[in-house]
């Protein structure tokens, strides 16, 4: 059994190397993203430092079973670890199946393609261009000319209405992490606000709160 002066010694290395705060802001972020009708800001620093930290609670836990250390201080960890993997594995997961979703309209649309990552940019172009061969090879080819589009229904369509986009009307419900007041129209439609204050619960449509998300004010759930 360990000491008092061990168990004290590794809780405080152990806070040094799993981060509550990421830990915490890990979940926030996978929430978030798997609330939201379309793909969020990639959190590139965040995923990078839950990633060094997996590593080295990993070195850890080798270097406590090789050493005989308490195997309930080993469980400890081991447990943080699973929770802090199961997280960030779900949040790429939720991320990748909005990109295989929407593909083409990410890679279309400016605002949505800036928020992958070059790793999911490069995996939904290889996706986009993989069912469009496809398409082309299975059915396309064999339809009139005017048919041909894999974006449009015909060639004389003005967009490209054949691509699938998030729905933005979309319901979500949301807790308000400070005082916040919203526009619940578009603009030129009669103004009318609500006010959030601070851990209040709303169920709203999510392009209303779209820019609060973004900003960090409101969190889905």
């Amino acid at each position: 059994m360990a000491s008092s002066s061990e168990v004290g010694g590794s809780s405080a290395d152990y806070e040094t190397m799993m981060s509550t705060s990421d830990v915490e802001l890990l979940k926030r972020a996978w929430r978030n993203e798997k609330a939201a009708p379309e793909i969020l800001q990639y959190e590139g620093a965040l995923v990078e430092r839950a990633k060094e930290q997996i590593e080295l609670v990993e070195e850890t836990i080798e270097d406590y079973v090789e050493n005989g250390k308490d195997p309930l201080l080993v469980s400890l960890y081991q447990m943080d670890l699973d929770r802090t993997q199961f997280l960030l594995r779900s949040y790429l997961r939720v991320r990748l199946l909005k990109i295989e979703k929407f593909m083409f309209h990410n890679l279309k649309s400016e605002e949505a393609e800036r928020r992958l990552s070059e790793q999911e940019r490069v995996f939904a172009t290889k996706c986009a261009d993989d069912l469009a061969k496809h398409f082309e090879e299975t059915v396309l080819l064999k339809l009139p000319e005017n048919y041909q589009s894999v974006l449009k229904q015909s060639q004389i369509s003005e967009v490209d209405d054949m691509v699938p986009q998030p729905h933005l009307d979309t319901f979500v419900v949301c807790r308000s992490n400070n005082f916040v007041s919203l526009n619940l129209y578009e603009e030129g439609e009669s103004p009318e606000t609500v006010e959030m204050e601070r851990g209040d619960l709303y169920f709203i449509r999510y392009k209303i709160v779209k820019g609060a998300i973004e900003s960090g004010q409101i969190d889905l759930i």
